[in-house]
């Protein structure tokens, strides 16, 4: 994978703000989440090489709706790359205007063991309505082989609901931006910005939420080798996924 540039893709996954939490007293609750998937996917792009992954996180959170806490996955950059964890440090704000209005406000500061130069933070803004979620993710501090303050703005459109024998349903189609020609095509075009997509079912079983993903980037393996250094870090897959929330 090429030095300073997988990094523009990272996203630490929010856990959502639910009434799953162990409660400490009557202003804080603590959710716990645990996770094992069989690829870690950040915006359609493989931190693992394809590999499984574990992941954990921890947030604190206030009766106001503010919170902070931590996240952390193992991953895979390949080549000689000795890093193999993401750490991620956030805090926010979850406005609940309603039982089905929400407006998620926070800042993410992400960080490489390791391989400290690919260290970068992101804001970010998550509108819930109803099962419809809009997002948007901006880094101005994004290290990449176009500067180490590349600006960078990941957004996406997703949906969740519940479906017949509470099977859960979760869509979302993104767009990350890196604001330069990154993506160059075999006959030399290139972009600045590709599509991704995920559709993902998941059902709650003996205490576990077992989910199961497809999905897929508009990049073709030549971009994907050019930018990422391997062909097959965003080609189309599916994602199994075990995780427990409390």
């Amino acid at each position: 994978m090429k030095a300073l540039s997988v990094f523009t893709l990272a996203s630490l996954v929010l856990v959502p703000l639910t009434t799953q939490a162990l409660t400490l007293n009557d202003d804080f609750s603590l959710q716990i989440s645990l996770a094992a998937v069989s690829d870690y996917r950040t915006r359609g792009i493989s931190q693992t090489l394809g590999d499984p992954a574990a992941q954990a996180g921890a947030t604190l959170i206030h009766s106001s709706g503010l919170y902070v806490g931590a996240w952390t996955s193992s991953v895979d950059f390949g080549g000689d790359f000795k890093t193999r964890q993401e750490l991620d440090y956030y805090a926010g704000y979850n406005w609940q205007a309603t039982d089905a209005v929400s407006l998620d406000l926070g800042y993410i500061k992400y960080s490489y063991p390791k391989e400290s130069q690919f260290n970068l933070s992101e804001t970010y803004a998550i509108l819930d309505a109803y099962g419809v979620q809009l997002g948007a993710y901006y880094s101005n501090d994004t290290p990449n082989v176009f500067g180490e303050n590349q600006a960078t703005l990941y957004t996406y459109l997703g949906y969740n609901t519940t479906l017949p024998a509470e099977v859960g349903l979760k869509l979302r189609y993104g767009r990350n931006d890196v604001k330069d020609p990154a993506f160059v095509s075999p006959n030399g075009n290139s972009r600045e910005s590709y599509h991704e997509w995920e559709a993902k079912l998941t059902r709650d079983f003996v205490g576990v939420t077992w989910g199961l993903s497809y999905i897929d980037t508009d990049l073709s393996k030549s971009e994907c080798t050019g930018w990422y250094g391997y062909g097959d870090l965003c080609t189309a897959t599916v994602v199994v996924s075990a995780s427990k929330t409390f």
